[in-house]
């Protein structure tokens, strides 16, 4: 009963995570908006039908049923057609659709609106007003970051010895007892004990885990490891071995799927701590996190085959591969039925949160309508072509009809859909599993 009571606690603490991040990310919209005079109509949080709204100026703020985005409502979104007209008519579907998203921005218009159009503002406040909403999440995503590393911290490895490894075993062997015929590990054979604290390998100080490690997987051979014990230092000389050990990517992590690789070795396991990282730590851990977010959006289309598989055939599902609102939900479900002190959890949660609110970020800045980053192409083109019209003294070639391109986002609006239906399938099917 306590498991499931704490599941639900995970879902609904995400869900309205969800819900903060996706407010704070059209507050963002909504606030620039009205700043640089733009009528906004509507600001909602999530889809389908309303479950609660209020109207106050020119604004209606509600909360629909479906926490799975949100948006505003901005009056003019698109420049009139060429023949000045809002609404006009055509056989073809694709100027249909054109006309229709034309017609769609103009629906609520009202007297004295005429200077209050998202289009007549200039290119550099039409991209702040399109920016404000991802750039909300990253703000979210820095602050939860920051908080919780610099304040809560996390569990890392130390340089001091909480175990002694008796023997020497392949870490792709699956078992942590001995057998008969293993070689008495370096570690052992040197008189290495619980409780000591590398300070030193050969005559090079460390204080570290990720130092020690790498001057441990290094070296094979004779070395001098130097330790405090009770109080004094002493020099320890074992001979260490190869042996085939985790693999480690460019930045000291290991690299998943796991894989292995042939190492120099010395056979203990180090304690492991909590504590705050510094400003500098922290932002270097962030600059990696903004890195490898960049990265997974990159590699997002290649990942399809593989979520296909998991979903509809034998295939496994990759640590790595995409998650989305359902799949984090369980995860956060998981997260809170794990045996670790409740500081922890809420470290792993905010960072839950973090990844959430950067990929918002990363994705939204894509050029592709109808994401932010597609409006904010649009404008930075007009910008483009007006200074080139000026330069050349060319008559102004007048503002860029993003609705123009409504056609082309109608088919990449279905793409995500297509995905999104996909991880949602593969997030009931073959969920990643946070244990």
């Amino acid at each position: 009963m306590t498991e499931v009571l704490l599941t639900i606690l995970g879902v609904v603490l995400f869900a309205l995570g969800l819900l903060v991040s996706i407010a704070w990310h059209e507050l963002g919209h909504l606030s620039t908006a009205k700043l640089f005079g733009i009528r906004v109509p509507q600001y909602m949080v999530g889809f389908g039908p309303t479950i609660w709204s209020k109207k106050r100026g020119d604004t209606e703020y509600g909360i629909k049923a479906i926490p799975a985005g949100g948006y505003i409502r901005m009056i003019g979104m698109f420049p009139p057609g060429e023949d000045g007209k809002i609404e006009a008519r055509s056989t073809s579907p694709w100027r249909t659709m054109i006309e229709d998203a034309r017609e769609a921005s103009y629906e609520e218009l009202q007297p004295g609106d005429e200077s209050r159009l998202f289009y007549t503002r200039k290119p550099w406040k039409r991209v702040i007003v399109m920016f404000a909403g991802p750039f909300m999440n990253l703000v979210l995503a820095l602050g939860l970051f920051y908080g919780s590393l610099m304040t809560l911290g996390i569990e890392g490895q130390t340089t001091q010895v909480a175990g002694v490894q008796k023997c020497v075993i392949k870490q792709s062997a699956g078992r942590d007892a001995c057998a008969t015929g293993d070689p008495v590990s370096p570690a052992y054979k040197a008189g290495l004990k619980n409780g000591d604290t590398i300070v030193a390998f050969n005559g090079t100080p460390v204080s570290d885990w990720d130092t020690l490690s790498n001057h441990i997987r290094a070296t094979i051979g004779p070395a001098t490891i130097t330790v405090e014990r009770d109080g004094q230092r002493l020099d320890l000389h074992p001979t260490l071995v190869a042996n085939e050990v985790l693999k480690k990517d460019e930045d000291g992590q290991v690299v998943r799927p796991p894989a292995y690789e042939p190492a120099g070795y010395l056979g203990f396991a180090s304690k492991t701590e909590v504590a705050p990282l510094t400003f500098v730590e922290t932002t270097d851990r962030m600059g990696e996190l903004m890195q490898n977010g960049l990265e997974s959006v990159v590699a997002l289309p290649g990942k399809i085959p593989g979520l296909w598989d998991a979903t509809f055939g034998d295939g496994e599902r990759a640590e790595d591969s995409p998650v989305g609102v359902v799949g984090a939900a369980r995860i956060t479900g998981e997260l809170m039925n794990l045996d670790l002190p409740p500081e922890r959890i809420l470290v792993m949660f905010m960072n839950l949160l973090v990844y959430f609110n950067v990929s918002l970020f990363l994705f939204n800045m894509l050029p592709l309508l109808p994401l932010d980053g597609g409006h904010i192409a649009g404008a930075l083109w007009e910008s483009v072509r007006r200074h080139t019209a000026r330069i050349f003294r060319r008559p102004d070639p007048g503002p860029f009809d993003v609705a123009k391109l409504m056609p082309a986002a109608y088919v990449v609006a279905g793409v995500f859909v297509c995905f999104t239906l996909l991880v949602l399938a593969a997030d009931i099917v073959n969920p990643v599993k946070l244990t």
